[in-house]
């Protein structure tokens, strides 16, 4: 039998392997790469995206990050051949039992804190899940949230399963045409390319669910894809046996009309449920994050009823016990609502087996019960169907409150039963691994187990201020690189000619402070109110001595005319002499093009319409890697902001007309960046540092990146709500 040296070196010491052992050793380093690319777990740590970029980095580019893509490019020996040639096999070892560990750990944050869930699991019920960009089963901030959730839930072992739909086509890709107008692309996503699999029942079998309705039966099969410790369900229509059109239901996500919008969130909410239910999951807690899922309410209540023998009004009590419920939207258009007769063609067999009157049913999606006229609101039965049910900051909580007091008219405002749990940001996640080093260097040795510790984070105040800077400076150098990257690429796709190419390879400089703004494209959210004095703001951008750069990102909603204009409009700045190399807008906004903005901005610019923003996560993740949010008092910042951990814009308030407003806002806008953010950023030291600009990227990353990650706000999910839904309290009492 012949024998091979590795040629991963050439030390004299370096053991001759047989032929018989290196196709061995590839064959376990191939498996060990799948069985990483399978769970998501993956996408959080920075050792692993990087041994899969080291693999092919041009391809890996192309690919979209998805390993699963990369890997099914290579055959084993091809793999084992490369690893070999860079030398990673120890590194593919290390990642592996790094996993395995973490999957198998038993000591976690939830076994001393919320053991009964684990007889008890929590079912997350969401629309969309934003977990990675090679996973497009998200539009935008609600899905990132959801992610986040899931993935803190598994890093403090927090028992849940996650359920949500399939959808082929994902969200639109987005492009702009030579005027600058948003246009729309839908593309199939490869299941093979997915790191999914059918979800089986304990006896091996392919699970497909069946939901009645008036007009024929409904049917999905079950998805299962591992998100760390989670496991995700995912519902997708497109299976035999479903008519053409209810094939198509579940292949984009918002779109189509109200019919097509209801019949998702049964398939969601029903669905979701039965699926449990064929698993053998019996959950202890129901969480619905968002109205999307809340018919899902109706069915908990139907299987009590069929199983334990219940009265209709006996399980809709037990139902609601075990029910958290969060809602997101303080904007009253934002609310699903349907037409009763489409209720009752889609929950008319439902409706039948709890044995109630259509009357009865649509109540429950009604404010006024009795009003025949009113719409069934998807947000009103989530509540209806809750014990436990938050808006998603302080200010939202009490927005809520007000905007939803007349469901209960016995009761003060203050007295309505809405808190709220503000949202936060999955730090793994969004934290770029140079900032990451530096925590690493400075921070305690534990401090990943310990992010929701307020402690922890007092540590960047040991930090070289030298350090920090050059470390951010290390970011925005990365982020001008993508930036210039993308934008001459879609030059090149709208045929633009070589000097215009050319020009976009160029655009910004690292040594101007930079304004990043990212997120959907929503008129209240008033993408260009910052040109709402053009002539102004040229004259800030063109100043020799403190001059500013913005780089815009954003989707507007296929549907909405007023979005796509605002983005024409700051895209088409560009030909502007004034603004020529000072203003981008990237396409496609997805959380790469985000984790590439939050990581590299100065500051992270937010400026809606109070109070309209429920929380917003973007300037939370801006947090963590050293950016400044300059923003309207609104959403988490409205309780974040303490006057040296970034800056605000305006004193907190909003007039009734909303033209006074946006004209004081803007007002207050120009002079925050004049009065306060140009000049803490230019004025330097002998050494060239901004001190009380690095001293404010301290008080900020202190005082915010503990309160605002996602780990402290699963935990308070699970101290609030989860475990009082579970009955898991060992004390609770009530006074008169």
């Amino acid at each position: 039998m012949s024998q091979i040296q590795s040629p991963a070196t050439t030390n004299s010491a370096t053991p001759l392997l047989t032929r018989d052992q290196l196709d061995q050793q590839g064959r376990e380093t191939y498996r060990k790469l799948w069985e990483l690319a399978n769970n998501l777990w993956w996408s959080w740590h920075p050792e692993c995206d990087q041994l899969f970029r080291d693999m092919d980095p041009i391809r890996w580019r192309q690919v979209d990050h998805n390993p699963i893509a990369l890997l099914r490019e290579m055959t084993p020996e091809h793999l084992a051949a490369r690893a070999t040639e860079l030398v990673l096999h120890s590194r593919i070892n290390y990642a592996y039992r790094r996993l395995q560990e973490y999957l198998h750990d038993s000591q976690t944050w939830a076994s001393t804190h919320a053991g009964v869930l684990g007889a008890k699991p929590v079912a997350y019920f969401s629309a969309e899940f934003g977990i990675h960009e090679s996973v497009p089963i998200y539009s935008g901030g609600l899905g990132v949230l959801a992610g986040d959730h899931i993935k803190s839930a598994s890093g403090l072992g927090v028992p849940l399963v996650a359920i949500g739909l399939f959808y082929a086509q994902g969200y639109f890709r987005q492009y702009l045409n030579d005027e600058g107008y948003q246009g729309e692309d839908y593309l199939d996503t490869k299941i093979e390319n997915l790191p999914m699999q059918p979800a089986l029942t304990a006896a091996g079998k392919p699970i497909t669910v069946a939901i009645e309705t008036r007009k024929g039966q409904l049917l999905a099969k079950v998805w299962l894809m591992h998100v760390g410790r989670v496991r995700l369900y995912l519902l997708d229509c497109n299976v035999e046996g479903n008519k053409p059109e209810d094939r198509e239901l579940t292949s984009r996500l918002y779109g189509g009309d109200q019919r097509t919008r209801i019949r998702q969130e049964l398939v969601l909410g029903v669905g979701g449920v039965k699926a449990l239910h064929a698993l053998g999951i019996d959950p202890g807690v129901y969480h619905l994050n968002e109205g999307h899922s809340a018919f899902g309410a109706l069915e908990v209540v139907n299987r009590l009823m069929q199983d334990d023998g219940m009265s209709f009004s006996d399980a809709v009590r037990q139902t609601s016990r075990m029910t958290c419920f969060t809602t997101h939207t303080p904007v009253p258009a934002g609310h699903d609502r349907f037409p009763s007769e489409l209720v009752e063609e889609h929950l008319g067999p439902l409706r039948d087996s709890l044995g109630i009157s259509e009357r009865e049913l649509l109540a429950l999606g009604r404010v006024d019960p009795g009003n025949a006229e009113e719409t069934f609101c998807m947000t009103v039965i989530g509540f209806k169907m809750s014990r436990y049910c938050n808006a998603v900051s302080n200010l939202h909580g009490v927005v809520s409150r007000r905007m939803w007091a007349h469901m209960w008219p016995q009761r003060n405002e203050e007295e309505v039963p809405i808190g709220h749990i503000t949202n936060g940001v999955h730090v793994p996640s969004w934290l770029a691994g140079q900032m990451a080093q530096l925590y690493d260097k400075h921070f305690p040795a534990d401090w990943k187990q310990r992010i929701q510790e307020p402690s922890v984070w007092q540590s960047i105040h040991q930090v070289d201020p030298g350090e920090l800077w050059e470390t951010h400076n290390a970011l925005k150098n990365n982020l001008l690189t993508f930036v210039r990257r993308r934008v001459s690429r879609q030059c090149r796709r709208r045929g633009e000619s070589d000097e215009s190419v050319e020009e976009a390879r160029r655009v910004l400089d690292p040594q101007t402070l930079t304004i990043g703004f990212g997120r959907r494209f929503a008129t209240y959210k008033r993408a260009n109110l910052l040109f709402s004095q053009i002539d102004r703001i040229a004259a800030l951008m063109s100043d020799p001595e403190r001059p500013i750069q913005l780089i815009y990102a954003g989707k507007a909603h296929p549907k909405d005319e007023p979005g796509k204009r605002f983005i024409q409009e700051i895209a088409n700045l560009r030909h502007d002499p004034r603004f020529k190399g000072r203003v981008a807008f990237v396409e496609d906004y997805d959380i790469n093009v985000c984790r590439h903005l939050i990581q590299g901005v100065d500051v992270w610019l937010n400026n809606p319409r109070r109070p309209l923003e429920a929380s917003g996560t973007s300037g939370q993740k801006v947090v963590l890697n050293g950016g400044l949010n300059c923003s309207i008092l609104d959403g988490w910042w409205a309780e974040a902001y303490n006057g040296v951990n970034g800056f605000a814009i305006g004193q907190g308030h909003h007039h009734v007309n909303d033209q006074i407003t946006d004209a004081r806002d803007a007002k207050a806008l120009y002079d925050t960046i004049e009065n306060h953010v140009l000049p803490i950023y230019y004025n330097r030291d002998a050494d060239g540092l901004p001190k009380q600009w690095i001293q404010r990227m301290m008080h900020s990353i202190s005082t915010l990146a503990w309160r605002f990650s996602s780990h402290r706000m699963v935990a308070d999910y699970t101290e609030r709500g989860y475990l009082y839904a579970a009955g898991g309290v060992t004390c609770e009492m009530r006074y008169r």
